[in-house]
């Protein structure tokens, strides 16, 4: 888009383009989402930015009416494979706060200052930069929705210190933490009350979204006290229990009832119980990579849509999302052994929670231990897995996942799909020769897979 379509779109308010870009006042200061309700600018003192932490450098505050840091993320940096998208994509999973922008670029295999160079170019902001606009969100939703101490919040959201916690929230807020406290009437208790409580959130997400069926899929996947599907339908909720960096986590998202899917503006409502609150952002990511939370259904419906085979299948479910993984590792071994094998894995080989949450009592046995497993098709994935031989974290080369994939031992070409869609994201994973559904293949797996089994 160019910045006379983009100045269209803030006209019109239109949400499509909401987390797309980022347009900034100069007369007021203040950056907003493309959907922001307030009068539209003259188009003289507009600027355009391709993300809140561009915006963000460019000494402008986020508007408080439309909260443009809350958007969801960019679909494109889920569908690019270079460095640029997979370097989003690890940020967005807390990268740079647990191991520094060095960290970054050694996982990206290019040197710190190419990183720097290729982010600014594309993004408008470095790792640093871009990372430090998260922890700004996850700042303001630990503020406005718990009742953790302020100290307790600045290094729950990835601050080294105090002092650049508040400076920050000054900055792109233009209040005190106290302050945006204040206006959503939340008020600091003791921190384990607040820890017991959990994290209550809005996981956002743009235009329709398939919700049922993305429940139906979770429902019949889940494994045995790792997962759990609860609730009659229109009214579930999906539970289950992660390890993260720092801890674990018992996180639970309703399921939105389609009578309160207009009210809702495009969100799901979640909970997040952490044994250690710096693994936030990390697990709200893993969320939103399970349910698809960042997809562009304007542009993948279009696409489809566009297809006589698959218009009608698009047109009885709008906003059908292609589902991945909380839990990346995990998803490739429950591809390979099936849901059945997984949950004889969790009752011998999990990790059993300190405090059970109700039917969930376990972690999902990691890789380590499972290496040793007797099935030596098992084993040999485990074992790529916890030597590194195969990656499969956020920031993962697709290609050569892929590839190292095919080398192990049992491994058909089915299951590797599966991997790469699901473990790794990938939009584009379908058949071959069907150029006219890219890069949203695996979106028209998902409608053919819903039309064989039978639910048009």
């Amino acid at each position: 888009m160019d910045h006379d379509a983009r100045y269209e779109a803030v006209t019109s308010r239109d949400a499509r383009f909401d987390g797309e870009f980022f347009f900034a006042v100069a007369t007021t200061g203040i950056y907003c989402r493309p959907s922001c309700p307030a009068v539209t600018p003259r188009r003289k003192n507009v600027r355009f930015f391709p993300s809140a932490a561009a915006a963000q450098g460019h000494g402008f505050r986020a508007c408080r009416r439309c909260r443009p840091d809350a958007v969801p993320g960019s679909a494109e940096w889920n569908a690019r494979a270079d460095v640029v998208g997979r370097a989003m994509r690890m940020i967005g999973d807390g990268v740079v706060d647990r191991e520094g922008v060095p960290g970054l670029a050694s996982r990206l295999g290019y040197s710190a200052r190419q990183v720097q160079r290729q982010l600014t170019a594309e993004v408008g902001a470095g790792p640093v930069a871009l990372a430090r606009a998260q922890r700004a969100h996850t700042a303001r939703v630990l503020l406005q929705t718990t009742s953790l101490p302020v100290t307790e919040v600045a290094f729950a959201s990835g601050f080294a210190s105090v002092r650049q916690f508040n400076d920050t929230i000054r900055q792109i807020y233009a209040r005190t933490p106290s302050g945006l406290r204040e206006e959503a009437g939340t008020r600091a208790v003791r921190s384990g009350v607040a820890a017991a409580a959990g994290i209550p959130l809005r996981l956002a997400h743009r235009g329709a979204y398939a919700v049922k069926e993305t429940f139906d899929l979770l429902a019949a996947e889940a494994v045995e006290h790792v997962e759990e599907v609860v609730g009659a339908s229109g009214a579930r909720t999906y539970r289950r229990t992660l390890a993260l960096p720092h801890g674990t986590a018992v996180v639970a998202v309703d399921e939105a009832e389609p009578a309160h899917t207009a009210a809702r503006q495009g969100w799901l409502d979640a909970r997040i119980h952490l044994t250690d609150l710096r693994d936030l952002t990390t697990a709200v990511q893993r969320l939103r990579r399970l349910f698809d939370l960042d997809a562009d259904p304007y542009a993948v419906d279009e696409r489809l849509g566009a297809d006589p085979l698959l218009a009608p299948l698009v047109a009885r479910t709008p906003g059908l999302r292609s589902p991945g993984a909380a839990d990346p590792e995990e998803c490739a071994v429950r591809a390979l052994v099936g849901t059945e094998r997984a949950a004889g894995l969790v009752e011998t080989y999990g990790k059993r929670l300190d405090v059970p949450c109700g039917a969930l009592t376990h972690l999902f046995p990691d890789s380590a231990s499972l290496a040793g497993h007797p099935d030596p098709h098992l084993a040999a994935l485990a074992t790529a897995l916890a030597d590194a031989a195969l990656r499969l974290d956020a920031g993962a080369d697709r290609d050569e996942a892929a590839r190292v994939l095919r080398t192990l031992p049992g491994m058909d070409e089915e299951t590797v799909q599966v991997i790469r869609t699901r473990a790794l994201g990938d939009p584009d994973v379908g058949p071959a020769g069907q150029d006219a559904w890219r890069p949203w293949r695996s979106y028209a797996r998902r409608h053919l897979a819903l039309a064989a089994a039978g639910r048009r």
